[in-house]
This record gives C-alpha cells, structure tokens and sequence, in this order.
C-alpha cells in the first residue's frame, strides 16, 4: 500500500508485524505493557484503512471514518482472548466494520429510534454470521428465527436504516441516454381523466370574478375556514359563503 495521509498520519510510517511480533505483543499486553500496546494499535492501523475502504459511497469523511473504527480495533484489542487460537485480524474486522456501520446508522438524516437500530444491527450480525458459516444468503425469515425477533420488527428495522436514495438516483446510462429512479415511479393519483379534468377547473377558475376567486384561493388552496376568511378580507362570514357559493356556481356553469 502507498503512502496514504489520513487524519494527519502518514501510514506509509506505520510499523509492519509479522505473525509472531503480533503473538509476541499480545503477549506483553496482557502483561499490563502499555508501549507494546500503543505500538500494536499503531501497527494495526492499516487494517482500519482498509475497511473504511469498503464504504467508498459513505457520505461521512473518510476522516471520520477512521477515527470511529480506531474506536472499534481499541474494543476487539480489549475483548481478544489469544487463547482461542484465532489470528487478530480475523477476530478485529467484524468488530471494526460493525463500529462503522453503526456509527452511520447513527448519523443518518432519519431518525431511528435505537431498539430499532439495535434490531436491525443483530439482524445484519446474524447474517453476517450465518454466511461465515457456509449458508447461502439467509432471508428475513431465517434471519427472525436466527434473533428470534418477529419478521414484521426484522423488516421494519432494516428498512429504517437503510440508506436513503434519491429520485433523481441513475439506474441506467448508456451515453447520452439515461434513466433515473423518479422515471420509473408511477403516480396512482395522476391519470388522463382527472388530468383533463383538473385543466378544466384550471379553464373554469379564469371566469370567476376576482373578488370570488380570492375566496375559492383561500378556501380551498389554502383549507382556511370562513370565519379566517372573513378576517383577512375584511367581510362578515356572511358575505364569504355568498361569495363562495357564487364562484362555485361559475365553476359549475363553466364545466358544465
């Protein structure tokens, strides 16, 4: 790996440990040795580089990034138990990726409430899991047996802390030509009668006088009542719903 600058340190200077140099500092960790520590986080940092390579799309700094899976290769240093016979690096990068996710979960423009979040978070674990161990891509009901959590919760969860996506997203491009994610969202609302129809409200509307038309505005534009109308315009609520009843008659008579 190059010379990479990231938080103001130069990983190019970062120190290399072979297997036994890795044993061997553990070793002096759990003796209480804070130099073999801070040499041993040093040392590691590049396994941090590396999955922070793994959220390119993330919208946080990669700065950040770095610094929240720092917090997350101190944990698997604290947690590791040598005697289990399982090389660090494989036992820290689960932890590592999980501290990430996490934390962008977290920072997520939608609000999530956090048993959701911690829902969705042993839903991503045990799939994680249960791919490790050889089974072919679980799906949500795999996934709630595995938790023990209802489907509907499971689905709920992982929705919320999706990433959002927008309308305009790109699904396809080929050249000048390209189609996005808002082009392939029908409208149900919108359909070719009530289309013509609302351009016939739309013609109807230029013939109601504009005394009237400021009362059919402010009642049905803007959902004021008569009484609200009657204290912007300045006339008895008698007079709006005369007035209301006479522009609703144009309407129907241009329509009609």
């Amino acid at each position: 790996m190059g010379k990479v600058t990231i938080c103001g340190l130069d990983t190019s200077q970062l120190p290399r440990l072979d297997p036994a140099q890795c044993d061997a500092l553990l070793e002096r960790i759990d003796r209480g040795d804070s130099s073999a520590r801070d040499l041993f986080l040093r040392a590691n940092m590049r396994l941090v580089l590396s999955c922070v390579g793994r959220f390119p799309k993330a919208q946080e700094s990669a700065d950040d990034m770095f610094q929240v899976g720092m917090v997350g290769l101190l944990k698997a240093l604290d947690n590791f138990d040598r005697s289990l016979g399982v090389r660090f690096s494989t036992y820290a990068v689960p932890m590592i990726l999980g501290e990430i996710r996490r934390a962008l979960r977290d920072r997520t423009t939608i609000k999530v409430s956090r048993s959701m979040r911690d829902t969705a978070y042993k839903a991503l674990k045990a799939r994680e899991r249960m791919i490790t161990a050889g089974q072919e891509e679980p799906d949500l009901m795999e996934i709630s047996a595995e938790i023990g959590v209802p489907l509907k919760e499971v689905a709920c969860a992982l929705d919320a802390v999706s990433e959002p996506i927008s309308f305009y997203e790109p699904v396809y491009s080929d050249g000048e030509d390209s189609l996005e994610l808002v082009d392939q969202l029908a409208d149900s609302k919108e359909n070719s009668d009530n289309w013509s129809e609302r351009l016939s409200l739309y013609e109807a509307l230029k013939t109601v006088p504009d005394r009237e038309l400021q009362v059919i505005k402010l009642r049905y534009f803007d959902g004021k009542t008569q009484v609200e109308i009657s204290k912007i315009v300045g006339i008895s609520q008698a007079q709006v719903s005369r007035l209301e009843k006479n522009a609703l008659q144009h309407i129907r008579q241009a329509i009609g």
